[in-house]
């Protein structure tokens, strides 16, 4: 294999493996920052109230609770997310590695990050999206819900 196709190959799965990284960067700190809100939600309610702080404490509890459980799902749908772009990036460099010539590359190489750069924005929507209804699910005890 010529070093062209090797560094177009490796090209492409360092581009791959950022974008990856930066959608499971951002979904962290995401899920970080709700956890740190809700735990200096709870810490202000409990200094200010009496009974009705020891309900919202209550109803904060099972709110981080359900964060707890719904990090756990956006890790999980994170390490799923990665395998998916792995298994991309592989299918990408064996195509490349069979190409007769490297303009056969650049073309699969141009199609993958096209592909890649779909799936990164549709991965990081999706985690986005579950990262919005757990923090209204996270919420919903807080409201009497």
């Amino acid at each position: 294999m010529s070093d062209d196709v090797k560094a177009a190959i490796n090209k492409g799965a360092d581009r791959a493996k950022a974008a990856t990284d930066q959608a499971a960067d951002a979904a962290k700190t995401a899920t970080d920052r709700m956890q740190a809100d809700a735990q200096s939600a709870q810490a202000a309610f409990s200094d200010h109230f009496g009974e009705p702080a020891k309900r919202a404490g209550e109803a904060l509890k099972e709110s981080g609770r359900k964060m707890a459980e719904n990090g756990s799902t956006i890790g999980a749908k994170m390490i799923d997310q990665a395998e998916q772009n792995t298994r991309e990036a592989f299918a990408a460099m064996r195509e490349a590695a069979s190409a007769k010539d490297l303009t056969d590359v650049m073309k699969i190489q141009s199609d993958y990050l096209r592909t890649q750069s779909e799936r990164s924005m549709s991965q990081a929507r999706e985690i986005g999206e579950l990262i919005m209804r757990f923090g209204r699910d996270a919420v919903t005890p807080m409201k009497g819900g």
